[in-house]
């Protein structure tokens, strides 16, 4: 990973006149935050995630991050290799502009969007980055204070709500800045910001008509304080949960037009198009990342924003605190906001976006009824291993259903996060739950080959499912119980999964889905 260099000097503006492109690999831990970064002695970064392909590990935590495949690193050399072609004839910012534009209508395109006039995209470094940005617009939409409403933190991110109040979320920025986290970005806007959980304190979901509740007596005591207010509706949360019902915000937001704004944080991708479109329909912008249920690599975020707010937000400036998160390519091109940003090159976005975009055409040629039927398979077989075996407990997550707001009966009404707690059995009858310290142990050895150095098992287990190796979803916080936090692991379908088991008319699907279930046999080994 470069060190980060301070505004006016960043890695990204060197680079310009620099002899050569860092590799692929290399370029793909760039121009982030913190959180990308290649840990010392660990060869990945925190999210237990290397630059390069790791195929011998099955990837089935996608609501965390993923290994990049073959085929999208593939993508990104490709991309590179072009880039490197332009070195010295074309300065790097008018490259990285040209390639983004290209991105950026080829997204559109695969999302089914392409036909909605005035639809604009905003890239961001992350999830977190458009939180931040989006909030940054809501706020300088008005002189009114901003009230941002969020659900549960722990179903988000670490740093959304410091985004969404205006504040350096990590220590670095995306254009590789030194940032003190926490702290407010210098002339940024501040919002205040109200955290609904969507659990209880033990873990259960609550009732949607709670959360709806809880929502709108926040939203008029803000309408009536005249406050303004950005409502954030989260879909899927990280254990695959939509939050506040999406036909409660419709209507909330028709009543209350001029004094709400919805961001659909739809960060983990799952969503199908007829999903996407109604929200954009609704006016709703809608954040979206590659690096979720697409299996690109960490680190690629998209702000669609719906044409009469585009319309709006395109003539309001942004502080220049967010030079250090965004290049003006990054906007639309005739975007006041671009007249605040530095024409630089954040490759390492560039190529993420291309490798997340080699997994979308891939998904996007699997038909919707195959789509569904495997996904239906997938669910059913891995909530029974979960519901038979002692050793877990799988937490409840309300069905998806967008159906009143968008009339659709799509793949993305079936689970695709499947979140569960450990549990070991007691000598005396019963289990005790494990603590969280030996939940994220059992996550790290799931990744281990855990066979001897004489090639036997390293314990008394099978020998294939003491070998095999898996990254599942990280351990999240869902409650408390016996005094200490509930921690729950994810198993995770996603396109990748869904792309291989449906070839060759989803003779694949049994393997894929055998997988899986080895995944869980040596979690309950391991417990």
């Amino acid at each position: 990973m470069s060190t980060p260099l301070p505004l006016g000097d960043t890695a990204h503006q060197r680079r310009q006149a620099g002899p050569a492109l860092p590799s692929t690999a290399r370029l793909l831990t760039d121009g982030g935050d913190a959180r990308i970064v290649i840990e010392p002695g660990a060869g990945t970064n925190q999210y237990g995630c290397p630059p390069q392909p790791d195929p011998a590990l099955t990837g089935l935590g996608s609501s965390t991050a993923s290994v990049i495949s073959e085929a999208g690193f593939a993508a990104a050399e490709q991309l590179r290799a072009r880039l490197l072609g332009t070195e010295g004839t074309v300065p790097a910012g008018v490259a990285y502009a040209r390639e983004l534009n290209r991105i950026r209508r080829e997204l559109k395109a695969l999302c089914g969007v392409t036909d909605l006039a005035g639809l604009e995209v905003v890239f961001g470094a992350s999830g977190t980055d458009l939180h931040l940005i989006a909030a940054q617009l809501a706020a300088t939409s008005t002189d009114r204070p901003t009230l941002a409403i969020m659900m549960d933190a722990e179903e988000t991110g670490r740093g959304v709500a410091a985004a969404l109040a205006g504040h350096h979320f990590s220590t670095r920025a995306a254009l590789g800045a030194h940032v003190n986290e926490g702290t407010l970005i210098a002339g940024g806007y501040p919002l205040e910001v109200a955290n609904v959980p969507i659990r209880l304190a033990n873990g259960a979901p609550r009732q949607p008509g709670d959360i709806d509740a809880e929502v709108e007596c926040l939203v008029t005591n803000a309408v009536n304080r005249g406050w303004r207010v950005l409502l954030v509706l989260i879909d899927v949360s990280k254990t695959g949960a939509v939050a506040p019902s999406p036909g409660y915000v419709a209507s909330l937001h028709r009543r209350l037009a001029g004094s709400v704004d919805v961001l659909v944080d739809a960060c983990q991708f799952r969503i199908a198009a007829p999903t996407l479109r109604a929200y954009l329909e609704q006016e709703f912008m809608v954040a979206l990342t590659g690096s979720k249920f697409l299996t690109g690599p960490c680190f690629s975020g998209a702000l669609l924003v719906p044409p009469s707010q585009a319309r709006r937000l395109s003539k309001r400036p942004l502080p220049r605190a967010l030079r250090p998160f965004c290049a003006a390519a990054d906007w639309p091109l005739r975007w006041i906001t671009t007249r605040a940003l530095d024409k630089a090159a954040n490759y390492g976005l560039l190529l993420r976006w291309e490798a997340a975009l080699q997994e979308l055409r891939a998904f996007r040629a699997v038909p919707e009824a195959q789509v569904k039927s495997f996904l239906q398979a997938f669910a059913g077989a891995v909530q029974r291993r979960l519901t038979d075996d002692p050793a877990f407990e799988p937490l409840t997550v309300p069905l998806p259903d967008r159906r009143p707001l968008s009339g659709s009966d799509s793949w993305d009404q079936v689970p695709t996060i499947f979140p569960f707690a450990l549990h070991r059995a007691r000598s005396q009858g019963g289990r005790t739950l494990l603590s969280p310290e030996e939940t994220a142990l059992v996550h790290r050895l799931l990744q281990l080959d855990l066979r001897g150095t004489d090639g036997s098992p390293a314990a008394p287990t099978d020998a294939d499912t003491a070998a095999a190796r898996f990254h599942l979803g990280q351990p999240v916080t869902c409650g408390h119980r016996q005094g200490m936090a509930l921690r729950a692991l994810r198993l995770c379908a996603s396109t990748r999964l869904i792309v291989e088991a449906t070839r060759e008319d989803g003779r694949h699907a049994p393997a894929v889905i055998e997988r899986a279930l080895t995944a869980l046999d040596k979690a309950a080994l391991l417990v």
